[in-house]
């Protein structure tokens, strides 16, 4: 298909909507084909065709559904983000599950939503999608944290508490405790300004632990902090 604009001079988004249930996908299709800002250059039935189509049609961004045959969703992000590393991938599924999830973020998948997600905020997430914001539903975020962890208010940084007994690839990564403080903080949901606030360093500081904290634990993004950070005990 050809690239036009929305009329704004802006080069449209362009999406491949990926989904085996036919009526779902035509359904997408439909609800995105109205929006300017976007341009549907294709849709695939399952992982498979997902790869084809994302090598033949190079999308800015890709719709992905969790569970296909052929293909699972899964499987497929990691092979057109191995193809194509720039691609954004977001998976838009019925399944609601931790192993799904954890799977198709380290899978390199820029978020996880749900279809039960009002039709209006896809369009919205997309963009975002494409501008390198990661998403995770809202159910799926109020299990990842627990409502304790996540501070209304972050407390002053002599009420930090430090990490009892951490967990062995903790140990071997040998982080400091500050370096354990920014983890936990960037988890709990904290913005690099609110670290930088509460432990009195300024931001670039911040952002330079965070740099050598990805690198080193091998995260993509915040979203895998906070699934490290669960599953190390920072929580």
């Amino acid at each position: 298909m050809e690239q036009g604009n929305d009329g704004n001079g802006q080069t449209p988004i362009r999406v491949l909507v990926v989904d085996d249930q036919r009526l779902v996908r035509d359904g997408i299709v439909s609800l995105l084909h109205v929006q300017k800002e976007l341009e549907v250059v294709g849709t695939a039935a399952d992982g498979q065709e997902a790869v084809e189509q994302a090598f033949a049609l190079k999308p800015d961004v890709v719709l992905m559904d969790v569970r296909m045959p052929i293909m699972n969703g899964v499987d497929a992000t990691a092979e057109i983000l191995r193809q194509q590393p720039t691609c954004c991938i977001l998976m838009l599924t019925t399944f609601d599950d931790d192993a799904y999830v954890r799977d198709a973020l380290r899978s390199g998948a820029r978020g996880y939503l749900l279809k039960d997600m009002p039709a209006s905020d896809l369009t919205t997430a997309i963009l975002a999608a494409s501008k390198g914001v990661y998403q995770l539903d809202a159910s799926v975020i109020e299990r990842f944290i627990a409502p304790d962890a996540r501070p209304q208010k972050i407390e002053p940084v002599q009420k930090i508490e430090t990490v009892e007994g951490p967990s062995e690839t903790v140990a071997e990564a040998k982080l400091t405790r500050r370096e354990q403080e920014i983890l936990h903080l960037i988890a709990t949901g904290a913005t690099n300004r609110e670290v930088a606030e509460h432990l009195i360093i300024s931001e670039g500081t911040v952002k330079n632990y965070l740099a050598r904290l990805f690198n080193r634990l091998g995260l993509r993004d915040r979203t895998q902090a906070v699934i490290y950070a669960r599953e190390h005990g920072l929580l």
